[in-house]
């Protein structure tokens, strides 16, 4: 599952998610960036959180934004708008549900 996500990132413009596992009332999915990618602003309909589980990212929220490193995790509201840039290669894991 990652070496399939990290081959599709060597070619990729933007980051690339995969969906590691969509059940009834939840779904995780796998981001991985480039140093310097950008998720572009969008909004969640149902609670989530990231984990960084390598490298370094800056989640922005409205008029604010937090730094996340290896192990960090951030909380996403619903209806939220929001982005996240890579400031380094890096791969997060998204909670949903």
């Amino acid at each position: 599952m990652f070496k399939d996500i990290l081959q599709k990132l060597e070619n990729a413009a933007n980051p690339v998610a995969q969906v590691v596992q969509n059940t009834s009332c939840s779904k995780v999915m796998v981001i991985a960036f480039k140093k310097g990618m950008i998720l572009k602003e969008h909004k969640t309909d149902v609670p989530a959180k990231l984990l960084v589980i390598k490298g370094n990212v800056i989640y922005k929220e409205e008029n604010q934004q937090n730094e996340l490193f290896l192990y960090d995790e951030q909380e996403i509201q619903v209806a939220v708008l929001h982005s996240v840039e890579a400031m380094e290669d890096s791969l997060c894991l998204l909670f949903k549900g």
